[in-house]
Order: C-alpha cells, then structure tokens, then sequence
C-alpha cells in the first residue's frame, strides 16, 4: 500500500492544529477535519476551528460545510471521505486525518459495527423516561445494563444514552457488545498519532482556551443559535451551558465554570476510548520534528 493515512488524535485542547499544520506543511498534504462539531457553519468559536490564516495555509476538508440543522453520523462520514481520499492521493500519498471525535475516527480507520434495528416502543420507553427522570434516570438505567458504555458515553448527551438503552432493550445484550471493532480492510496505511500532555497541564490549557472563546464571543454565538438549541448539533459543551443562563437556570459565571469543567470531562473520556487502541503512538505536542521523524520512518 503505497498511499498513507497519517491519523492525529488527542483530546480537546492538546494542540492538535498546530501540529496538524506542521505535519502537512512538511509533507505536503491537505488536512481532512475529524471533528464533529466543526463540521457545522455556525459554529465557530465554540468549536475552535483553525484560523483564518491557517486555513489559508493548508487546505482543509469538513470545516464549517453543513449547517446546524443538517443530520451528519460518523458513517456518513465515513463515506464521504472514503470517497474523498482517491482525489487528494492522486495528489499527494500522504493525507492527514485530525481531531478528537473518536467514533468518526474509528469508522474512517475500519469502519463502525452494524447495529440491529431497535423496537420504536423501546426508543418511546426511554424518551418517556428522559421525560419523566431526566438524564440521571437515563443514566442509572445505562450503568444497571451497560456499565462498559457508561464509562465512555457522553453522559451529558441524553441522546447518545437513549441510543445505547434501546438497543439493549430491544437485543437483551449490552449495547457494547455490538461494538465489536472488526476492522474492514483499507487499501492505505493507516498510522495513528496520539497527542497528551500531563494532566495538570492539559487542565490549565482547557481552561486558558475556554476563556479565550468567551472573549472572542462565544456567547454571542451561542445567543445566536438559541432558537434552535434543539438540534442535536447544539448538545456540545460551550452551547448548552450558555442556553441555561439565558433561560436563566444558571449564572454566566456558573455558565462559564460549567463550561470548563465539562470540557475537561471530555477529555478525559477521550482519552478512555483511545486507551485501548495500541496502534496509537504518543507524543508529546511540543515535539513535533519528533513526530515527523517517526511517521518518516514507518513510511520508509
């Protein structure tokens, strides 16, 4: 296999786009965006896009393309750059991959398992639930039946749970069973670079960026999307804790407390998931002539 996918993961906040535009830069190659929520036009202070300059550097692929009010999955995304990447080997062997949004990720890499239809009284069972006991009911329930996906599902988004609680109800097996992970074959070499710093540092950095966001007008963006705050798309930290202030459940300064430490939370989920993939070599962000050393040597 003669084209490479150089895939670089880190958790939120790790500095992935500076050493994203380093690694393209060196090897020539536009950045195909596995972020999810960078995927949608509205929302771009929130989700610390790339800059204008560097996007003015290297050509990226999946920033800001859709709409808010769009459904997107990670199979779909899965399709879309599958059938994206012929174009930019044809230009280039090497391409590279990055973000932090693990499941699409993972189906671009080897795909994403196939889930079985679920009974729609079991979806209404649990939507009723969310209703009635809200996301600690939800939750409670997820632990009692799947208490692997409990530790990686984000527990903030109600949706993604009733996801897993319908498919155990329906199959009578935890819905992690069903995330077998069977790799379909690529016809390209896949090498996967995870960025980590310590953890204190992480923390701090999280917290500088959140600020940061605030001053570059995330509110604002977020008051500007507040009539839809329904979309799936707008369930993502930095949104949703500001649509309780305005609808004054919290303080701003909560809002922003809120915002900080579910981004961290984040993170750490992040680097749950990845924990088990062995194909990933880490590094250190700081290091990138490092990095590029590496992938260099196992591109031979």
């Amino acid at each position: 296999m003669n084209n490479i996918l150089i895939v670089l993961l880190g958790p939120t906040g790790v500095g992935k786009t500076d050493v994203s535009i380093d690694i393209a830069r060196h090897f020539g190659s536009d950045v195909i965006s596995a972020d999810s929520r960078q995927f949608f036009r509205e929302m771009k202070t929130g989700t610390a896009v790339p800059s204008d300059e560097q996007l003015a550097i290297i050509k990226h692929h999946f920033i800001r393309f859709m709409p808010v009010s769009d459904y997107y999955s990670s199979s779909l995304f899965e399709r879309d750059v599958l059938k994206l990447l012929p174009e930019l080997f044809g230009k280039n062997r090497v391409v590279l991959m990055t973000g932090g949004s693990a499941m699409y990720i993972d189906a671009v890499c080897g795909g994403i398992d196939d889930i079985p239809d679920v009974d729609q009284s079991a979806r209404e069972k649990y939507n009723l639930k969310n209703k009635k006991e809200g996301l600690a009911g939800l939750r409670m329930a997820l632990k009692l039946l799947d208490p692997e996906h409990y530790e990686v599902v984000d527990l903030k988004n109600p949706k993604r749970i009733i996801r897993a609680l319908e498919i155990c109800e329906t199959t009578g097996r935890p819905y992690s069973s069903f995330l077998t992970k069977q790799k379909r074959a690529r016809d390209f070499q896949i090498i996967k670079i995870g960025l980590e710093r310590p953890r204190p540092e992480l923390y701090d950095r999280i917290n500088r960026r959140v600020d940061r966001m605030v001053e570059d007008g995330l509110e604002n963006e977020a008051r500007d999307l507040f009539e839809v705050r329904h979309l799936n798309a707008l369930n993502s930290v930095g949104y949703r804790e500001f649509f309780d202030y305005f609808e004054e459940k919290i303080t701003r300064e909560k809002a922003i407390e809120l915002i900080k430490r579910n981004s961290r939370r984040y993170a750490k989920r992040q680097m749950t998931w990845w924990a088990k993939d062995k194909e990933i070599r880490w590094f250190d962000p700081e290091r990138v002539q490092e990095i590029i050393k590496y992938i260099e040597g196992r591109i031979g």
